[in-house]
């Protein structure tokens, strides 16, 4: 029996085996409980819908009483029902055909146990009404025991992947703490990892409601009259991660380089694309680059004229054409990635079948390259790989449509092979949506949030992850040693072939002897991030600047809008009771029911989760669901702990914002002020050439150490320029006359004597007199006069010059 990667090949062995105990029973099903509905995850004896092309739903329906809506009773044991009347409530298609259910016949319900509760229901069609009794009985109980084994392992390790994607999804929100995040880019990460968390609430909406007016905390909305917010709305398609882990793994790296990341995204070609941003680096200057060429061979006219500038390039994720420019590729070994991809698909379909694979674009060479490995990997068994289709460079409802028409159209698809991170999700969906969800062999690539939800679910089998983040750091490291040390010293100590390969991961979700468990490689990947973040040092000489490309997919953006609420909403009942809110807006009728379904139009469950930071609410988060009841007490404490992380992340940006606009306000303020202080230094201590050989220097204010030094300074450079043969220092405006003033005073005219000059002081004050006499302070043999009058009759005596004119 098989087990660990394929538990919808495990559950179908158990139905087929259940199906055989005499008397043998000609249609047999698995359903399983997600949340309040249950779903199918193995039918078997339907082939004549299939032949019709009539795909078999995956929805069972609600469970009702603790059971199935057509036997409730199914939840304390075995017991059987009208097959008219079960197959009518949970699969509607077994009577569409005219005796398609024989008169009198039943269906054995049987509850798969795990934990005490009923995680599922074992469905078997029979003759008559009767219950099974004795041998029957028995092996049926082995059965479901081997049924609710298999269950409770599965749900063991998704509980260790749910509790491992928590802690990740707190670890980046964590990490915007430090940062200015965006609250579009918040809401990103919060929406889209909340989903690959809880992935059975089937969230529709996600949305980040910030009230500037909401700090007091309880009782925050007034009683009547409303408020305004800035709502954030996430896009219902997962954001592509990918770049941005690559990002983070160069940002590591770079704390105590000196360097400095500037991360851009672009499409391969285009406006704004990828040859634009790489031809303004090389224009600005930057020290050098790290690209993920979208399209290697129109990048390599952008990597000669780099090279050309001195600026080193380094190739990373995408392959470079043969003979490039670019003197590094690290990334990964995408033949061998694509080989073990087939090897893991030889495991999951041991006696072959016809596969499909699906890439981005036909153009990238990693892709190609992939599938050249997968393809090596199929020879020498049965197995058909038909010609890859592409899903229009990453737009994933694209892709899904594409999935699901190949599998209308070949139902003898057995294994589809998801080339780039979007093809493993597409084929998921549309596995799921025709009912093909488990038993559809699907080996995906790479691995983000919509990977992780269907490889919890099953419907991914396993998938290979690059490790972009190694990718970033080894990348960062080199450039920077290329620019520091220079790009042969720094290539001659790396392989002759000038390839880095930084491997790949085969994930499953339950344990193989060939794979690593989701649970632990986000554990692990985790660990490694926090054990290769560098210490931010001050590197020694001027700032590196890295310009570092990757490609940017095809996305729905996050919305922004400014709303005016009302008290009786939503998030006005959340800031009103300082708590969570989880409300069925069904209940709720009239202008109260329509404030609350305002912009969630068909939920059935909606969530306000207020977002608390230093003990005042800033905002609510707000998700909505089609499903009833979709979110229960158990799942509240998880969307506080995100909010809450959340909160700090928008208080801290919020502060850093204002401690950022304070800054720039007191540079500005500093700015005015130097400029003031250097007008007033200039005007308080002038220098005026009043005749042939004569200055005069009036000081106004006190004189420190600081002006003393500028003063004599200045009164050296204007005896030079001047040659000056007598300079007139007065003082009537200075505050005081103390110690230290003469003695900067007696240090100028020393400076000035050997300059030649002599230095006179006039406007010593009676009071001032009195006082450096009774401090006995000494200004030496300088010539002093009570005003400039004086001054300026003993300086035209000194310099030969006569008065022509006096009153």
């Amino acid at each position: 029996m098989r087990h660990g990667v394929d538990l919808f090949a495990t559950l179908q062995q158990i139905v087929r085996r259940a199906m055989a105990i005499a008397p043998r029973a000609p249609r047999g099903s698995l359903l399983l409980c997600e949340g309040n509905r249950l779903v199918y995850r193995a039918l078997e004896g339907f082939d004549a819908f299939a032949r019709q092309g009539v795909n078999l739903p995956t929805d069972a329906g609600l469970a009702t009483g603790g059971g199935p809506r057509a036997a409730p009773e199914a939840a304390s044991g075995m017991c059987v029902v009208s097959a008219h009347a079960w197959y009518e409530a949970h699969l509607p298609l077994a009577i569409a055909a005219e005796g398609a259910v024989p008169a009198g016949a039943g269906v054995l319900v049987a509850p798969v146990v795990v934990r005490g509760a009923p995680a599922g229901y074992l469905a078997l069609e029979q003759a008559t009404l009767e219950p099974p009794q004795g041998e029957r009985r028995v092996m049926l109980e082995v059965f479901l025991d081997a049924a609710g084994a298999a269950l409770e392992r599965h749900r063991l390790y998704d509980e260790k992947a749910r509790l491992a994607q928590e802690i990740r999804l707190l670890e980046q929100v964590l990490n915007a703490v430090g940062t200015t995040v965006e609250p579009d880019h918040l809401l990103d990460t919060l929406a889209h990892g909340i989903k690959s968390v809880q992935i059975d609430q089937q969230w529709a909406s996600v949305e980040l409601w910030l009230v500037e007016d909401a700090g007091g905390g309880e009782g925050a909305v007034a009683a009547s009259g409303e408020l305004d917010a800035r709502v954030f709305r996430a896009g219902r398609s997962a954001p592509m991660t990918y770049f941005h882990t690559l990002r983070d793994g160069a940002v590591d790296a770079a704390r105590g380089l000196g360097i400095s990341v500037d991360f851009r995204l672009g499409p391969p070609g285009g406006p704004g694309g990828q040859r634009e941003i790489l031809e303004d680096g090389i224009r600005r200057g930057v020290d050098g680059i790290i690209i993920a060429p979208g399209a290697p061979e129109e990048a390599e006219e952008g990597f000669r004229r780099a090279a050309e500038a001195g600026i080193p390039v380094i190739v990373v994720d995408t392959p470079p054409v043969p003979g490039s420019r670019a003197p590094l590729y690290i990334g990964t070994d995408n033949v061998a990635a694509g080989r073990l991809a087939g090897e893991v698909m030889r495991r999951l379909l041991p006696s072959g079948g016809v596969v499909a694979p699906q890439r981005p674009t036909k153009d990238a060479i990693n892709t190609r390259e992939r599938i050249e490995g997968f393809c090596a990997a199929m020879e020498g068994a049965e197995f058909t790989v038909l010609p890859p289709h592409e899903d229009s460079e990453h737009d994933q409802e694209l892709g899904t449509e594409l999935a699901r028409a190949a599998l209308q159209r070949r139902p003898d698809i057995a294994g589809a092979f998801g080339v780039a991170v979007g093809g493993g999700p597409a084929w998921g969906r549309a596995a799921r949506e025709i009912g093909r969800g488990g038993e559809l062999k699907i080996v995906a690539f790479d691995l983000f949030s919509a990977t992780v939800a269907l490889l919890r679910r099953g419907a991914i089998h396993a998938t290979i992850v690059q490790r972009e983040y190694d990718m970033g750091y080894r990348a960062a490291e080199i450039v920077h040693r290329m620019i520091t040390r220079g790009v042969e010293p720094t290539l001659a100590e790396l392989p002759a072939s000038r390839i880095i390969h930084t491997g790949v991961d085969c994930v499953t979700l339950e344990h193989t002897p060939w794979s690593k468990t989701l649970s632990d490689h986000l554990a692990l990947d985790a660990a490694r991030r926090v054990a290769s973040r560098r210490v931010e040092g001050n590197a020694a000489g001027r700032p590196i600047e890295v310009l570092l490309i990757g490609v940017a997919a095809r996305r729905e953006p996050v919305v922004e809008e400014r709303v005016s609420f009302s008290p009786r909403s939503l998030v006005g009942r959340v800031l009103d009771a300082g708590r969570p809110l989880v409300i069925d807006p069904a209940g709720h009728g009239g202008r109260e029911g329509a404030s609350l379904l305002r912009g969630h139009a068909g939920a059935r469950t909606l969530v306000g989760v207020p977002l608390r930071a230093r003990g005042s609410v800033v905002g609510v988060l707000v998700l909505s669901s089609e499903r009833e009841d979709a979110c229960g007490s158990d799942d509240v404490p998880f969307l506080e702990r995100v909010a809450g992380t959340a909160a700090v992340a928008i208080e801290n940006a919020r502060l850093f914002s204002r401690i950022s606009e304070r800054t720039i306000e007191l540079e500005r303020s500093n700015q005015l002020q130097e400029s003031m202080l250097r007008t007033i230094h200039e005007l308080s201590s002038p220098v005026v050439p009043i005749a042939d050989g004569i200055l005069v220097m009036p000081v106004v204010g006190t004189m420190d150490a600081q002006r003393s030094s500028r003063f004599i300074e200045s009164l050296l450079k204007e005896i030079h320029e001047h040659d000056a043969q007598v300079v007139l220092i007065d003082v009537t405006g200075m505050a005081v006359v103390d110690a230290t003033a003469a003695n900067q005073l007696v240090r100028a005219a020393q400076a000035a004597a050997l300059l030649g000059a002599e230095a006179v002081l006039v406007g010593v004050t009676a009071g001032a007199a009195q006082m450096m006499v009774a401090q006995g302070l000494d200004v030496g043999a300088m010539v002093t006069h009570v005003d400039l009058a004086r001054g300026f009759r003993y300086a035209l005596a000194k310099t030969g010059g006569r008065i022509l004119y006096q009153r």
